[in-house]
């Protein structure tokens, strides 16, 4: 069974939000790099359903809108601020996607959105703040469609940046409570060896970002 995040992580995560509200998005993007070209890389079918686990400020979704506007949308996330924030941009770009509160580690997508499987599930610098990470992978993995794709983009190992930078990201990443998963690759070829899956797997930015890219066969293992 998959170990839920505690109350006290979506406090955490209300309040980490509410203090960077006003500058939240407009910081983000000079750090988090290689957000567009996930979804870029989406390839979201026309009608497709596709999924954000851990969608924030709706952010991602509305980028996701602008490249396949003919995709319904749908989000969650733990945080009730962060999704406050998500609805009002989504009511304000006129976005039908459908978001709702819960914990990407342990989620039943039939009782929130009336819909067990999506085309496309993507995380987006989520993973590396959501304590039980292996369980939101496999949580996000039991959500893809027959054919379907997980789609990743987070924090890297640093492993081709000088020591000394390394070591100050790493201190002030943990300061907003984000730990980069070194053992992403172990675990993302875990959960493909147990569902015949592929893992398309990058470092970029001399390992500052990963991205990955788990497609499911068409049809499920037995």
């Amino acid at each position: 069974m998959a170990m839920p995040q505690t109350a006290g992580h979506a406090s955490l995560m209300d309040g980490v939000y509410r203090r960077q509200r006003h500058i939240y998005d407009l910081t983000r993007k000079y750090y988090l790099l290689g957000r567009d070209g996930l979804i870029g890389g989406l390839n979201a079918p026309e009608g497709g359903a596709v999924l954000e686990l851990g969608c924030g400020t709706g952010r991602n979704l509305a980028l996701v809108s602008d490249h396949y506007p003919k995709a319904r949308l749908f989000g969650l996330d733990i945080s009730q601020e962060m999704l406050a924030t998500a609805r009002r941009r989504m009511e304000r770009e006129g976005i039908d996607a459908r978001l709702a509160k819960a914990d990407a580690s342990s989620f039943d997508a039939e009782a929130l959105f009336g819909q067990a499987r999506f085309d496309r599930v993507f995380i987006s610098y989520s993973l590396s703040m959501i304590p039980p990470w292996r369980e939101t992978i496999a949580a996000g993995l039991d959500c893809v469609a027959p054919g379907g794709s997980l789609h990743i983009v987070d924090f890297g190992r640093q492993e081709r940046l000088p020591g000394w930078f390394r070591a100050g990201l790493r201190r002030w990443l943990a300061a907003f409570h984000v730990t980069p998963r070194d053992s992403l690759r172990e675990a993302l070829e875990s959960e493909c060896e147990k569902r015949g899956a592929s893992l398309r797997f990058d470092s970029s930015f001399r390992g500052y970002a990963v991205q990955a890219i788990v497609e499911l066969p068409d049809t499920p293992l037995q």
